[in-house]
């Protein structure tokens, strides 16, 4: 892509390829269990299934892309999840699917994407100049948001009425494509092991081999993942940015465990049909790109935390719009303003992530921050299940907004202190959170 190398453009196209195949299992999964069982329960684990793996191994796969190359780990775990749904779709076809296998196929994709998601956000500061990250971040997230919302949405809805067999053979040859093209993109994606005794090494240029020697890392893995974990918790803006997005990740994936049931169906409060459900995250999606590429823009204007708060904000509030107004009329301009506030903060917060982390610790801290951001998405899709059986779906609805409400407003103190600070890469922002 113009300005941003060779390299980047593979893996841009990868990633939209892999984001697609992500966006038809995102909502065709969902779709394949609501055929299965009306449980909220039953349903709501599918969802729970998706993020289970974030909680059970976002530490060892964050240490193990600063230790491995980073590439190599994307194609292995493309390759992995090309091979789970070539399986899946045979059963599929052979009329063998049943709930709890499609469970297993979403978990055991869902181990594969850890891997594969912590290592693309750490290869992309070596694919880039660090000055281009905003506008890196920005463009793989719209090809991410196009995959998953605005092609691989309504794609799902479709295939999941006509042969859902489909539904994981698509996705297979994806992410055997996807593979394929990260082998085109130039040089070593894996840091030296030496240790920089200052903890600010600098980033490796991955498209001219990086130059470096490397020696053998003798530190245990539990060695660098507590590292990372003291680093997280030291640093004032990542700890609070972490807290903020844990907090509104378990009450969202709350949210949406059961949404479905609230949208679709004949008795469903809304009342759509499985394609215009897809229809609908095709209006996120379009929502979602324009955040994304005007983020860097609103944060020149209101500054970046700035955005990024009011993005959770407003985006917190919106959640109430269908529970008052279940209406399609109202239901589809909200979940455009959904995506723009949602996807705008997104970018704005992983770019502060790759600045604000050395280039040694970005996989572990990532892996770290992640963990805290999205490890209690299992335990609110699931929670949510079990208490939309006895309180029902609008309460349940109700309160994941007041959870994602309190969230913002216990960060907003946190955060609003460091308004007039630009997030930046100099070692001193660092030093000054390390110390508190």
């Amino acid at each position: 892509m113009a300005g941003l190398g060779r390299s980047f453009g593979f893996l841009c196209s990868s990633t939209a390829l892999s984001n697609l195949a992500d966006g038809v299992l995102k909502i065709g999964a969902p779709l394949l269990a609501v055929s299965m069982t009306r449980s909220p329960l039953l349903v709501s684990l599918v969802g729970a299934a998706t993020t289970v793996p974030w909680l059970l191994f976002a530490l060892h796969a964050g240490a193990i892309a600063d230790r491995a190359d980073r590439r190599r780990i994307m194609v292995l775990a493309h390759s992995a999840r090309a091979a789970i749904l070539v399986g899946v779709a045979l059963l599929a076809a052979l009329g063998m699917l049943d709930l709890w296998l499609l469970l297993a196929a979403v978990l055991l994709v869902g181990v594969s994407e850890v891997f594969a998601d912590l290592s693309a956000q750490s290869i992309l500061p070596m694919t880039v100049p660090r000055e281009h990250l905003t506008r890196a971040n920005g463009r793989v997230s719209t090809v991410q948001l196009i995959g998953n919302d605005f092609l691989g949405a309504p794609l799902a809805g479709l295939l999941v009425a006509a042969l859902p067999a489909v539904v994981f053979g698509a996705p297979a040859l994806l992410y055997g494509v996807a593979a394929i093209l990260l082998l085109g993109m130039r040089g070593t994606f894996a840091l030296p092991t030496t240790a920089h005794p200052t903890g600010n090494a600098p980033a490796i240029d991955a498209r001219t081999g990086g130059g470096e020697l490397r020696t053998r890392r003798r530190r245990t893995l539990v060695a660098d993942i507590g590292e990372a974990l003291r680093y997280l918790w030291s640093h004032s803006v990542l700890r609070s940015m972490a807290i903020a997005a844990g907090l509104l990740n378990l009450a969202g994936s709350a949210y949406l465990a059961v949404f479905v049931l609230w949208a679709v169906g004949d008795e469903s409060m809304i009342g759509l049909e499985p394609s215009q459900y897809g229809l609908m995250m095709t209006a996120f999606a379009a929502g979602a790109v324009i955040g994304s590429l005007l983020s860097g823009r609103a944060a020149g204007i209101f500054g970046e935390f700035r955005t990024i708060l009011g993005g959770w904000l407003i985006g917190s509030l919106l959640y109430l719009v269908p529970v008052i107004v279940p209406s399609p009329w109202a239901l589809y301009p909200t979940v455009v303003l959904w995506g723009v506030t949602g996807a705008g903060a997104n970018v704005l917060v992983i770019s502060a992530r790759q600045r604000l982390i050395p280039a040694q610790l970005l996989g572990r801290v990532n892996s770290a921050y992640r963990l805290v951001g999205m490890g209690g998405m299992p335990l609110g899709a699931a929670l949510a299940g079990v208490l939309a059986e006895f309180v029902g779906l609008a309460a349940v609805l109700a309160g994941a907004t007041g959870v994602c409400l309190a969230a913002v407003g216990l960060v907003w103190r946190g955060l609003w202190k460091q308004i007039s600070r630009p997030l930046t890469s100099e070692p001193a922002l660092s030093d000054i959170s390390r110390s508190r």
